[in-house]
């Protein structure tokens, strides 16, 4: 699995907006992409943090794919006014580890 990490900053008084858009357009947007397995918004508990867009993906060359689509920065282009950073994009590769039944 490989998983893509955008950290972001939202003015505090516009997060409500931000979080529809992320909700009622992005995550569809997203769904809809070959190899997408999930996508979820984490919201700090502390509020001085970043919140972070987690997308999660079958293969790095999936998420490449979307990537490379523009449709990445066109979706990041829809909060850009909801910002008071410039949001920071890291990837990961994920290795699911197997755990012996007798270990649960």
């Amino acid at each position: 699995m490989f998983v893509r990490l955008t950290f972001c900053k939202f003015d505090p008084a516009r997060i409500k907006d931000a979080r529809k858009i992320y909700y009622d357009e992005i995550v569809p947007a997203v769904r809809k992409q070959k190899g997408n397995l999930n996508i979820h918004l984490m919201e700090p508990t502390e509020k001085s943090e970043d919140f972070i867009s987690v997308s999660e993906w079958k293969t790095m060359a999936d998420a490449e794919a979307y990537h490379n689509s523009g449709l990445y920065q066109k979706l990041v282009g829809k909060l850009k006014a909801y910002f008071t950073k410039d949001p920071v994009l890291k990837t990961y590769n994920v290795e699911e580890v197997q755990v012996p039944v007798d270990h649960l």
